[in-house]
């Protein structure tokens, strides 16, 4: 693999993290955003000339967009761009308040339209590119407990579908990367809970999820990150990839019943067309 610029937003701990070290470890350049610079103090002292740390509150749209193109002004040619940032909320939709709404929406959902939309104009102009999106494989299947964030995976995953398709013309690649549970702290730090109502308590299995003491995800984030940067040698881009066996298994079990159920409306969708003549 040869050595590129890469942006990735969320470097402080997760996939952003791993990803970061493997890639400064190899010689790449990284320009990664964080809320707390400390966090990274040691990447910062160990590659002072490829690692660029930024503070970026991707719920901040304005910020996202002057850094990108500060960036792209910097370094001239940023070959990767990697939307990771995000976190998990869990609740019932009634135990959600409106501002833990506002907030993953803005943070996982408008942060990386807006971080995608701004690298654009740029990879045009330069004459390709790839972005890569962290989703999940709960972009595709849904729990209880897991709606705004199934929520803002399913979006980011639309966006991104039609988006590849506009921008391919211009050698742009956009991959949607959909892991199951690993072991990160987006599932055993950064996990926010709503506040938990008694009626709702057949939809509260997420807390097992949620605790090491009862068993650990299958994923190691290592060989997830391995794979995820091995996939910009890919072409054309792969549009998803889904990482963890378990993952797999849901997901194809979710859209083969999804099928199912579509092809016994044959006769329901073609009721509602006109008749031939009129």
């Amino acid at each position: 693999m040869k050595n590129r610029t890469w942006f990735i937003t969320g470097v402080s701990s997760g996939f952003g993290l791993e990803m970061t070290r493997q890639l400064l470890k190899k010689g790449n350049r990284v320009i990664g955003t964080v809320r707390n610079k400390e966090k990274v103090s040691d990447l910062m002292k160990e590659y002072p000339d490829t690692f660029t740390c930024e503070f970026l509150d991707v719920t901040d749209v304005p910020a996202i967009h002057d850094l990108v193109n500060a960036s792209f002004e910097k370094f001239g040619t940023i070959d990767v761009i990697v939307s990771n940032a995000g976190y998990g909320l869990f609740g019932a939709a009634e135990e959600l308040s409106n501002a833990e709404i506002d907030h993953i929406i803005a943070t996982n959902l408008t942060g990386s339209i807006q971080l995608i939309k701004s690298a654009l104009p740029h990879m045009r102009k330069q004459g390709g590119g790839r972005i890569i999106q962290l989703s999940s494989y709960g972009g595709q299947v849904a729990f209880p407990g897991n709606s705004m964030y199934h929520a803002t995976k399913w979006g980011i995953e639309s966006f991104c579908e039609a988006v590849a398709q506009e921008v391919r013309q211009w050698g742009i690649g956009i991959t949607l990367v959909e892991p199951g549970g690993a072991r990160t702290e987006f599932r055993y730090g950064s996990a926010r809970i709503a506040t938990l109502m008694p009626e709702y308590e057949a939809s509260h299995a997420f807390l097992n999820m949620l605790d090491a003491s009862k068993g650990l995800a299958p994923g190691d984030p290592v060989r997830m990150a391995v794979r995820i940067i091995e996939s910009v040698d890919k072409e054309p881009a792969p549009l998803r990839m889904v990482l963890g066996s378990q993952a797999l298994q849901s997901t194809i079990s979710t859209l083969k019943a999804r099928v199912a159920d579509y092809e016994t409306q044959t006769e329901l969708a073609a009721s509602t067309d006109f008749s031939m003549g009129e």
